[in-house]
């Protein structure tokens, strides 16, 4: 599970540190793709797998299974992280989400996301009212 924000910088090669308390379990490899508000997912290959298969259940006959599908798997990245923990962010996915110096990892239960650290605070501020109102509809006598 992936908790916590994280403030890493991206250097001039587009190499990202990972949070140090996520890297052994980032070893083995990862994929990064494109995510839902100009983020990007980083899932753990054993995720990555798992969806998938999931995807690959969905039946291709659905026009959204398809269009989700390019795009999740036609911008995916997989990686092997260095000796020190850094990853390279592609210089396409770099520039979807829009990603400057300054960036924002944050842990979203199976995967990390990556943003623009300005891109999160806009972001944070634009929902959180909107987290506020729907704690009943997504988790119903939970909180």
């Amino acid at each position: 599970m992936f908790l916590g924000t994280h403030s890493p910088r991206l250097d001039d090669k587009g190499r990202l540190f990972l949070p140090a308390k996520y890297r052994e379990e980032l070893s083995g490899g990862l994929v990064i793709t494109k995510g839902q508000e100009r983020c990007l997912y980083v899932f753990p290959m054993a995720e990555f797998q798992r969806i998938t298969e999931a995807l690959r259940a969905a039946p291709v006959t659905e026009k959204a299974v398809r269009a989700y599908s390019r795009v999740f798997f036609a911008s995916a990245s997989d990686e092997i992280p260095d000796k020190q923990g850094r990853i390279t962010v592609p210089q396409p996915l770099r520039a979807y989400a829009g990603l400057s110096k300054e960036c924002t990892v944050i842990g979203a239960n199976t995967r990390l996301e990556i943003w623009d650290a300005k891109s999160w605070e806009t972001y944070l501020e634009q929902e959180e009212q909107a987290f506020s109102d729907v704690s009943e509809e997504v988790l119903p006598g939970i909180l």
